[in-house]
C-alpha cells in the first residue's frame, strides 16, 4: 500500500530510473495505487449491502439490527 504512505513520488521515481518508462513496473507502480482505492471502496460497499446475510446473533452482539 505504497500509494497511502509518503513515498509515493519517490517510488514512481525508482521506479522509472531502474526499469524506465515503458516496463511494466513502472506502470504497477503508478496504476496500482490508482486502481486500489476504488477496489477497497467497493468491497466496503459489498459487505455493508450483504450485513444481513451473517448470523442475527452475531450481528446483534456488535450493536446491528437487521
Amino acid at each position: 500500500m505504497i500509494g497511502t504512505s509518503n513515498f509515493f513520488k519517490l517510488a514512481v521515481a525508482v521506479a522509472i530510473s531502474l526499469f524506465g518508462l515503458n516496463s511494466g513496473a513502472t506502470l504497477a507502480t503508478v496504476v496500482g495505487v490508482l486502481v486500489e482505492v476504488p477496489v477497497m471502496l467497493t468491497l466496503v460497499k459489498v459487505a455493508n449491502k450483504t450485513i444481513g446475510w451473517f448470523y442475527e446473533d452475531v450481528l446483534e452482539g456488535y450493536g446491528f439490527e437487521k
